[in-house]
């Protein structure tokens, strides 16, 4: 009897890229590795429970300062970073439950991961650019003179010990919090939706802007209301920075320094060595804490 035809053999299926979520099936990937599992609808619900979790925790760090004696309608420096401290970590506890709704929470799918250099390096200058230039003419036009009132806030000019406190807050805790939040979280669950207009997805600007928004008035309670402008520009320039790098270290870079800048020059008048110095020790910080958490994570770029 003639044998039957063997059929054609069948190409290999391309390997997933690194991290990508993979279908039931095993074939193909579910989703873009740099897209988290959580739905979209976690991104308000994060912002709501944040915000009920950090006035809960004012109000206990306030019973806990009035105990102590310290005065509630005029806190001490140590006080007032302990409730910006709790404020911030209250959004990170958020975000964190509201992720874990998708499945197991993976710390690459906020960003903890490494990208190339030359991504990297490109991303920042084009976000520096455009943050710098847009700040520039919008400052040129509307006449920015009005300070940030949370360094004062903060008792920079009182003592060593509040100047220390407060730039750590400033530049290391506020950085890695906000970061996480906003672009780990917040800005990964709005990557999900999609949006077509002549044919072109435009989900991931969308996504942007909303962000952007949400992060200039997060800080309505510090700065001057000319100045929220300013910082949804910062806003949207970080997410673009965190979706082309797929990493939220060059983010957490860029706003530490940002905050640096502002601190030392706006603040301080500080001279140019000084706040390179602390521009370059609150990278070193944000490193130690931060760098073990996207070691073995695959780099997206």
């Amino acid at each position: 009897m003639p044998s039957l035809p063997s059929s054609p053999a069948q190409p290999p299926a391309p390997a997933p890229a690194p991290g990508a979520q993979q279908s039931p099936s095993g074939l193909e990937p579910a989703r873009p590795p740099d897209i988290p599992p959580w739905p979209t609808w976690t991104a308000p619900a994060g912002v709501a429970v944040g915000f009920a979790l950090g006035a809960v925790a004012l109000i206990l760090v306030d019973v806990a300062a009035a105990a102590g004696g310290s005065s509630l309608s005029h806190p001490t420096p140590a006080v007032s970073i302990a409730g910006d401290i709790v404020f911030d970590l209250a959004f990170v506890a958020a975000a964190l439950y509201f992720a874990s709704l998708g499945g197991r929470v993976r710390l690459a799918d906020f960003g903890f991961r490494r990208a190339g250099w030359g991504i990297t390096i490109k991303a920042i200058v084009l976000a520096v650019a455009g943050y710098y230039g847009l700040t520039a003419a919008y400052a040129s036009i509307i006449h920015l003179t009005a300070k940030d009132k949370l360094p004062s806030d903060l008792g920079v000019t009182h003592s060593t010990a509040a100047l220390v406190g407060a730039s750590i807050f400033v530049c290391v805790i506020a950085p890695i919090a906000e970061e996480f939040f906003f672009r780990g979280f917040f800005f990964g669950a709005l990557r999900r939706m999609r949006i077509e207009i002549a044919g072109r997805d435009i989900g991931v600007w969308v996504a942007a802007l909303i962000t952007a928004i949400l992060f200039g008035l997060a800080h309505k309670g510090s700065a001057p209301l000319p100045d929220l402008i300013p910082l949804g520009f910062l806003g949207f320039v970080l997410c673009i920075v965190r979706w082309r790098t797929g990493s939220l270290y060059p983010c957490m870079a860029l706003h530490s320094a940002n905050n640096a800048l502002a601190l030392g020059v706006v603040q301080l008048s500080w001279t140019t060595p000084e706040i390179v110095g602390l521009i370059l020790a609150s990278w070193a910080v944000i490193a130690l804490i931060t760098g073990p958490l996207g070691a073995r994570s695959p780099r997206l770029a």
